[in-house]
């Protein structure tokens, strides 16, 4: 299911937004993206969101500033530090003119922007900036949750909407069924006094080969079945927890027995509500897959 939901928050000097959005998967796949220094608050992170949320795929981004930081740059001792060493290791090897400030200041890592957090940027307030953190967080979360509830209202009507067009098919499917074993018989009829002329075929032994045909051809179980998973679709749409996965496989069962019905349809007549059936079917399929 897709959604969108952004947070901000402040603490101290310290300003934040939280990001996150989802999209549409099958199962549930998270991606984090945190300033450098706060990788630590991810396995929390994971744990609420697997809390809350069953399927998508959902993108988290945090972006975090110190107050009137903007625009600023700070050294990175750690990469300073490495690359002077980098630097002390080649001059050993080869004679060459001592790096300029600039050039070194210019490697990447050296430079990085002061809102990019790191210890520096969280300070000695650290566990209760966290704390705050992971509040506003779970804001956004119930912010992206509400996002998602209003798509799955809207992917309710549609879904409700496509079950009454499968209901009228499988009724017309029904009608038209009850009427075959008389067609199956009335057809062999003329298509043996056609080809046999006079002679025709007795009437018990045109009654045993119209008989079987019929049993071929019926297709009760399967429009009984396409009823019971009508009932069964219904009841989920009412259900409060997740069901997108179980009206998935009850999209695929609706899918058997249409193709089934087709097969076995002995008129054109109720192969082409079949078709129609199956098209309809294929709609709810799309459909599912966009729900929780």
């Amino acid at each position: 299911m897709t959604g969108f939901a952004r947070v901000d928050g402040g603490f101290d000097d310290r300003r934040w937004t939280w990001e996150v959005k989802s999209v549409n998967a099958r199962g549930l796949e998270l991606r984090f993206r945190l300033p450098q220094g706060f990788d630590a608050l991810e396995p929390a992170l994971r744990k609420a969101v697997k809390a809350r949320l069953a399927r998508g795929a959902v993108s988290v981004s945090l972006s975090l500033r110190g107050e009137g930081a903007e625009g600023r740059m700070r050294i990175n001792e750690q990469a300073l530090a490495g690359a002077l060493a980098m630097v002390e290791r080649v001059a050993r090897e080869i004679e060459c003119a001592p790096p300029r400030p600039e050039g070194v200041l210019a490697l990447r890592g050296v430079m990085e922007p002061a809102d990019e957090g790191g210890d520096e940027a969280v300070g000695g307030g650290a566990e209760a900036l966290a704390a705050r953190l992971s509040d506003s967080f779970d804001d956004a979360l119930a912010a992206l949750q509400k996002a998602r509830r209003e798509e799955g209202d809207a992917l309710a009507r549609v879904l409700a909407s496509q079950f009454d067009e499968i209901e009228a098919l499988v009724a017309a499917a029904a009608q038209s069924a009850a009427a075959s074993a008389a067609a199956i018989r009335d057809r062999i009829a003329a298509q043996l006094a056609e080809l046999l002329g006079e002679a025709g075929l007795p009437e018990d032994r045109l009654a045993q080969e119209a008989a079987l045909l019929a049993v071929k051809a019926d297709v009760r179980e399967e429009i009984d079945r396409l009823r019971s998973h009508l009932e069964a679709g219904r009841a989920l749409l009412l259900e409060a927890g997740p069901a997108g996965r179980q009206l998935d496989f009850l999209s695929q069962e609706f899918n058997r027995e249409a193709n089934t019905l087709c097969a076995k349809a002995a008129d054109m007549g109720l192969k082409r509500i079949g078709l129609d059936l199956k098209k309809v079917i294929d709609q709810l399929r799309e459909q599912v897959q966009n729900i929780e």
